[in-house]
Formats: structure tokens, sequence, C-alpha cells
């Protein structure tokens, strides 16, 4: 199969960058061929997260989307190691295990060599076009706003106990956004969904990495349950009825973001 582009990145000018690294399944075929057949079903994939913030093709804003699975590297995890949530199970920069922690490796995982090269050929050009776009967009308006997107099954045991809340987000207990954000973008979700901030999921690599208040690059992650859009037993297809409501509200959210001081 002739390989994607690494991701998609549509420039805008509006001060404004989403970014959606965990919604590709694309494997190349060397690390395909090494996986278990659980691995190759990239199950833990952010499944149609680019299809649900597809309205911001109306939108002048800036968006990058991964199109390769989270199994060849992980864009939300630091190439350096480090735990994220002491204490709790977390994959790495090159899961060897599923969320349910299921072997992805048929034989011996990435080693130390093999990490790097998949950090140097599939982790870095991400990063590159990230930060030069929040940059780009920084040089224009003087600030940038920096949503990262995410979904994940709303009950996964080996991660986190009982169901998680609809919407989780995430600004690392304020470090990467100022509090006044933060509260403004959780109140415009409304009261339609359950909803925490800085609950389980607090932000990941690049939500701590890029958002730096200090200097108005602010940067939240939000991770949905995705029982609010899909059927998550059966991930074969979207369904746009279903995920209209949850639509509705990513709409007054990236607003939020995208028009208030």
């Amino acid at each position: 199969m002739t390989a994607p582009p690494l991701f998609h990145l549509r420039e805008g000018g509006a001060p404004l960058v989403v970014s959606i690294p965990h919604a590709g399944t694309f494997l190349p075929d060397d690390i395909a061929a090494q996986l278990t057949p659980a691995g190759r079903a990239v199950p833990d994939t952010d499944w149609f997260v680019d299809l649900l913030y597809k309205f911001l093709d109306e939108l002048d804003v800036t968006v990058i989307a991964a199109t390769h699975s989270r199994y060849v590297v992980d864009l939300n995890r630091s190439p350096e190691g480090g735990k994220l949530y002491p204490g709790q199970a977390e994959t790495g920069i090159c899961p060897t295990e599923t969320f349910d922690g299921e072997a992805l490796y048929a034989n011996a995982p990435p080693d130390g060599a093999a990490r790097a090269h998949r950090v140097a050929r599939y982790w870095q050009p991400y990063h590159d076009a990230l930060a030069a776009s929040l940059e780009r967009v920084k040089g224009h308006h003087k600030f940038v706003r920096l949503l990262d997107a995410h979904s994940i099954r709303g009950a996964v045991p080996r991660l986190f106990t009982g169901d998680l809340p609809d919407l989780n987000f995430g600004t690392n207990d304020g470090a990467a956004a100022s509090e006044s954000l933060a509260d403004r973008v959780v109140a415009a979700a409304g009261q339609g969904f359950t909803k925490v901030l800085n609950g389980r999921f607090k932000g990941g690599f690049i939500t701590r990495h890029y958002g730096a208040p200090d200097r108005q690059i602010e940067a939240i992650q939000l991770e949905l349950a995705q029982r609010t859009y899909m059927n998550e037993s059966n991930v074969s297809e979207f369904e746009p009825a279903r995920a209209a409501g949850l639509i509705a509200v990513l709409r007054r959210v990236v607003n939020e973001m995208l028009y208030f001081p």
C-alpha cells in the first residue's frame, strides 16, 4: 500500500491551531509485519476525531492531522520518556501493548535504535510542522491558542477506574492555559454532556510542551469519551446523526477559543 503523507496540514490565518495526532490508522508495511493481529487492528485509535472536527474547514484555522497510527510512534509522548501520570498505566513513545494490555508485537518490541529511528522519521516532522505553525500564527496575532483533539473509549479499566466523563479538558493543572480561558471553554461546552477540567486526563506531551501562557501560547487538550459519538464496539463507520450533538458542542468550544480574548 502506498504510504500517505505523515500528516495533513491546512494553514489558516486565525489565532487557533488544532492538532489531531491520534486519528491516523496507517501502518507502514515493515512495522505492520511485526505486529500481532491485535496490533494490526489499531484498536486504540482516536476514531473519527478528524471527522468530528470537519467543520473546521469552514473556519480560517490551522489544522494538523496525523495519518499514521499511534502504534508507529505516539506523537503525544516525549521521546525522552518519563511518566505523564505517575502511578497510572501508560503507553510510551512506541507502544508495546494495547490500552487493555495485549501485546502489540509478535516477537521483540522495538529497541532503542528502532525507537530513535521512528522518532526521527515520524515524530519529528509532525512536531516541526506544529511548532512552526504556532510561531507563524503567533507572529500575526501576538498570541495563539492550541486545541489538541483526542478521544478514547469511555471505560478502559487498565487506565482509569469507572467511566470517563464525556468531555475531559486538560491544561496541565493550569500550566498550559490561563484559568480564565479554561473556565470559559469548559462553560461553552454547555450542560448536555458530563465534563471535567484536569481530571484523569490533564493533557499529554503536546499540551504540556507547547502551552506557555507567559509566551502567549495557551494549549488545551480535549479528550472525548467515544460513546458520545459512536458505538464503541463497532468502529467500522462514522455515524453523523449520532455525532451531531457533540459536534455542536465542539463548535462552541472552538468559537470560544477562536473569538474571545
